[in-house]
């Protein structure tokens, strides 16, 4: 089923949009949660809080693109549960590396607040499309995806170094680019 047929069924208020929801996203949205959460008990949890939030946000919202959709609020629930739950406790470094690293790039930026900026997501798009393929896709599998860097050098076959030095090398890059678009980070 396509993107456009399932945002109508959510709509119409068919509860087949879950249905389908999970059947075409379920294995994407559970990858970026449990990058994130590291358990697979908390991910479920969270894929189903995802699937609720889409129920009440689709109308009003009407998504263009529903992988994505799907994908920020499995990221925004995500880093939501992860600080209810260790509010009193040290959260995992392991959980907030991708996170620490672009605030090095954002400096005072409150980065989830900032990259939700339609503006600002814009031009992160525009760089993207501007990098080579093998540095567009590891930022977008470390950033988007929250892959980690051992998970990125077996998918591409690339050694741990030539991964952490791109993904420098594509921060630094992605820092000038904002700063010329206006952005004084």
């Amino acid at each position: 089923m396509k993107d456009d047929e399932i945002v109508d069924l959510f709509w119409k208020r068919d509860e087949n949009a879950l249905v389908e929801s999970q059947r075409v996203y379920g294995n994407y949205c559970m990858h970026i949660a449990r990058n994130i959460l590291f358990n697979e008990q908390d991910s479920e949890e969270c894929f189903n809080s995802v699937l609720l939030a889409a129920w009440e946000s689709i109308p009003p919202q009407k998504p263009q693109n529903l992988k994505t959709y799907l994908g920020r609020l499995a990221r925004i629930i995500s880093f939501d549960y992860v600080r209810r739950k260790n509010m009193k406790k040290r959260i995992p470094e392991e959980a907030l590396t991708p996170i620490d690293e672009l605030r090095d790039v954002f400096g005072s930026f409150d980065v989830e607040s900032a990259v939700e900026e339609e503006e600002l997501s814009h031009l992160i798009s525009v760089f993207l499309r501007s990098c080579k393929e093998d540095e567009r896709n590891i930022f977008v599998r470390r950033y988007w995806y929250y892959d980690s860097v051992n998970e990125i050098c077996s998918r591409y076959g690339y050694g741990k170094s030539k991964v952490t030095v791109s993904l420098k090398r594509t921060r630094d890059k992605l820092v000038q680019y904002l700063m010329k678009g206006g952005y004084n980070l």
